[in-house]
């Protein structure tokens, strides 16, 4: 990673950093009242000589969980080779982050949603058994003055203990999670992750099995955060156009220390993949998908002018019109015009004439790193004892 640290807040709030998490368990069905302290290493099911004792069974389920600043969601997956067979999945829109850039703290109307899905998650988590857990929590909890009261009511409630991790982890585990669709193609490649209260742009050098980070940023700018900083008034055309114009400027503005880093001759060469619901949505506008398709969003590589066409049409429309097109609905039609402004503000600092969409992220990025640090922790282990790998 870059030596330097990513801007940070909005009107001058500074998030509490928690510290970056290797890989650790955390979830304690029927243990809530355990200290985030006692997480560290230990198994999903609480035992600590639980993996000592037992061999690795290729079919144990493993979990991420990823409480962003407007989502919650779930992965748990399978070992399947050098991948993962996704077993079950959970995603609502919680809005965590709702008020928070006026009043600088979670709302209990936001922490009420949050739980609300936490609790599914908490089920989940139970009825499949997971092995080995490790569950997130990103800008909303690092900027929120109770975002630590948080974490501690979500433990006591649900047995799930949050990890409030650094926007370099965030953007780490983002990498780790999508870099796969970058490695048929050589070159530089930046991969940005456009969540609800943050982006972060990295500029990688693809390679096989990680890639190597050249230099990274993050801004206070995602779909939450950038809608209710510039607000939400749309009443008229002109209105609209002019709150577009002010978020791209915003946007724009907390990129160009990023941007003026990197040489004029890799920009020429530029990839781009971003990893999002922003990208994903607009994607599957793009493919004018009746409902939302996974299998056939994920890798898809679009024409950076077809996303930008999407770009003005949205945000030349009212809430009530997006409301109504296939994949936005009713919560995403008044967040996802700050998607396209940030979208924008990229392509016009990479202007790549394609644009490759992940469906895949922090989740899949957490999934790898629990799996792998099992594998090679084994390894030391039967290194120590002298055995045959």
């Amino acid at each position: 990673m870059a030596d330097f640290s990513p801007p940070y807040g909005i009107k001058g709030t500074k998030p509490k950093r928690g510290k970056t998490a290797k890989a650790v368990a955390d979830f304690r069905p029927g243990r809530p009242s355990q200290t985030k302290s006692q997480s560290n290493g230990t198994p999903a099911n609480g035992s600590k000589n639980a993996v000592k004792n037992k061999p690795h069974n290729r079919r144990q389920a493993y979990a991420a969980l990823d409480l962003g600043t407007n989502n919650c969601r779930l992965l748990i997956a399978r070992p399947a080779g050098e991948d993962f067979t996704v077993i079950d999945a959970f995603s609502r829109v919680v809005k965590l982050g709702e008020g928070l850039a006026d009043s600088g703290r979670l709302s209990d109307e936001a922490m009420d949603r949050a739980l609300g899905a936490l609790k599914v998650c908490a089920e989940k988590l139970k009825r499949r058994n997971v092995h080995l857990a490790r569950s997130v929590a990103t800008e909303a909890c690092r900027r929120a003055d109770n975002g630590a009261e948080f974490i501690n009511r979500v433990r006591d409630e649900t047995g799930i203990v949050l990890d409030i991790i650094s926007a370099e982890e965030e953007a780490r585990l983002a990498v780790l999670g999508c870099h796969v669709l970058l490695t048929d193609s050589p070159g530089p490649a930046v991969i940005f992750d456009i969540g609800g209260g943050s982006t972060e742009l990295v500029l990688i050098e693809p390679g096989d099995p990680v890639p190597h980070i050249l230099d990274w940023q993050s801004v206070p700018w995602g779909v939450v955060s950038l809608t209710e900083t510039v607000g939400r008034g749309e009443d008229t055309p002109e209105i609209r156009a002019e709150r577009y114009t002010e978020m791209r400027r915003l946007v724009s503005d907390s990129f160009a220390q990023f941007a003026g880093r990197i040489a004029p001759s890799q920009v020429a060469d530029m990839r781009l993949l971003g990893t999002s619901g922003t990208v994903t949505t607009l994607a599957s506008l793009h493919l004018e998908l009746p409902h939302y398709d996974r299998r056939a969003v994920d890798g898809l590589i679009i024409p950076t002018q077809a996303m930008r066409n999407i770009n003005t049409r949205l945000s030349q429309m009212s809430p009530d019109e997006r409301a109504a097109l296939p994949t936005i609905g009713r919560d995403r039609s008044e967040m996802v015009v700050a998607g396209c402004a940030i979208l924008d503000a990229i392509l016009d600092i990479w202007p790549a004439p394609r644009l490759g969409v992940a469906d895949r992220g922090i989740r899949e990025g957490i999934l790898r790193s629990l799996m792998s640090a099992e594998v090679d922790g084994r390894a030391a282990a039967q290194k120590l004892r002298g055995e045959k790998h």
